[in-house]
């Protein structure tokens, strides 16, 4: 009787462990599973729950993006201070060689000559000292060409008629070059009956 009972335990026992109610690896279905780590013992992680492999992964990658924008803003902001650099330059090689408007530029001159229509060739207008400059595109070999005293005959206009000016100095000067910028045109005061190149007299 005692082997017959032993016999029905070991048969229910087996087919338990047949259908997938024991496992080898897993335990009860249904259940904690047990993941294998290598080197060392088995850790227990829920049914479903992702490889810690793909975690990590998914983890670099956010900070992968994170430091692609993080470089990305600082290289626009590069190019930013490159660009502003350059307009800086430029601004000062403007003042420089007065190729282009400028802070030492006088507006109400600017204004005038483009009421009269002669502005074709004038890059800036000055007044310096009271002495006013007109710089041009002009090569330096245009020194009393019809161009260049057309502008300095403007200039005592401005001068004389706008300022009230009596005694009228302009000087219309060429391009910035290795001479800076010569003088193509000039009238130098009372003394000086007309708009071609003139020079002070040596003292």
């Amino acid at each position: 009787m005692l082997e017959v009972s032993v016999a029905v335990v070991a048969f229910a026992v087996g087919a338990l462990w047949v259908s997938g109610w024991f496992s080898a690896e897993a335990g009860p279905v249904g259940g904690t599973v047990r993941a294998p780590v290598p080197g060392g013992v088995a850790a227990l992680a829920p049914p479903g729950a992702p490889a810690a492999g793909g975690v990590v992964a998914a983890e670099v990658d956010g900070e992968s993006t994170k430091g692609a924008k993080g470089a990305k803003g600082r290289e626009s902001e590069a190019a930013a201070e490159k660009r502003a650099e350059t307009e800086k330059k430029r601004r000062k090689d403007r003042e420089t060689e007065a190729s282009g408007p400028s802070k030492h530029t006088d507006k109400k001159a600017v204004a005038y000559f483009e009421s009269r229509k002669v502005t074709k060739r004038v890059k800036d207008i000055r007044m310096v000292g009271g002495y006013l400059r007109i710089y041009t595109d002009l090569p330096e070999t245009a020194d009393n060409s019809k161009q260049a005293i057309k502008l300095c005959e403007a200039g005592v206009d401005y001068l004389v008629g706008e300022l009230g000016m009596p005694s009228p100095v302009v000087f219309v000067q060429a391009e910035f070059g290795e001479n800076g910028n010569p003088v193509l045109a000039n009238i130098l005061g009372p003394d000086d009956s007309d708009c071609r190149l003139t020079y002070p007299r040596p003292r």
